[in-house]
């Protein structure tokens, strides 16, 4: 049986809540607190091993590092009622710098991404190509 393709995501966090040096120091995070259902279904895609992009949402607008799905969905133990899951992200590394909302809203490639369509929903996928694209611009000199 052949490994099923690694799929992207992004997941946004309020720095201020949560930011990439926190969870850089934890090593691991129950990405717990979900209460959206689109997002609690999105969490329930990811499979181990998937990478994830962790975007600073409020302050800063920025996507800061990469990240890695570590345990897939279980059922979040912040949930006083409902059925809400979440998953165990590790810090893989930063970004060689963060890509701004601006610059992602300024680039053609990047139109479709679900962060410009649907800019309140914390769990999102990435295609390949949009994953790529990010990677690219973090490695080039900001505008």
């Amino acid at each position: 049986m052949s490994k099923k393709s690694t799929q992207s995501w992004m997941v946004k966090s309020e720095p201020t809540a949560y930011g990439w040096s926190t969870f850089v120091d934890d090593g691991r995070t129950a990405w717990t607190g979900v209460r959206n259902f689109t997002a609690r279904l999105n969490l329930r895609a990811m499979r181990k091993g998937d990478r994830v992009l962790f975007y600073h949402s409020v302050e800063g607008k920025e996507i800061v590092g990469l990240a890695e799905v570590a345990a897939e969905a279980y059922p979040d133990p912040t949930a006083k009622e409902g059925d809400w899951s979440c998953v165990d992200l590790v810090p893989v590394k930063p970004l060689p710098r963060p890509v701004t909302l601006a610059e992602i809203k300024e680039n053609p490639k990047l139109q479709e991404m679900k962060l410009l369509r649907q800019s309140r929903l914390s769990v999102m996928p990435i295609t390949p190509a949009e994953f790529a694209e990010i990677e690219r611009m973090s490695k080039t000199k900001s505008k």
